[in-house]
């Protein structure tokens, strides 16, 4: 894998994970009962945005270290995956 390769992977690792987190434990200003002029309803009180931001870094940079180790080593080849046979005789090009 590339470095261009291996930071793609881990961008892609880590939108995926924050567009996961950003959903979780959310409290509206119409639950806590204060909502600010000019703001909905359903906006968020406090989304606590540093908090996981730091935990979808963490996992993250495990996450995208076992992909990378299994790309890296080969432990997951073209060939593993080719259940029907159409890429070939190990000639997948």
């Amino acid at each position: 894998m590339s470095i261009g390769g291996a930071l793609v992977l881990y961008a892609v690792i880590w939108f995926l994970c924050l567009f996961i987190a950003l959903p979780r434990r959310i409290r509206t200003q119409q639950e806590d009962g204060r909502v600010l002029r000019g703001t909905p309803p359903s906006a968020p009180s406090n989304p606590h945005l540093i908090a996981k931001l730091k935990w979808v870094t963490l996992v993250t940079t495990i996450v995208w270290a076992v992909i990378a180790s299994v790309v890296a080593f080969e432990l997951v080849t073209i060939e593993d995956i080719d259940f029907f046979g159409r890429w070939g005789d190990g000639q997948y090009g």
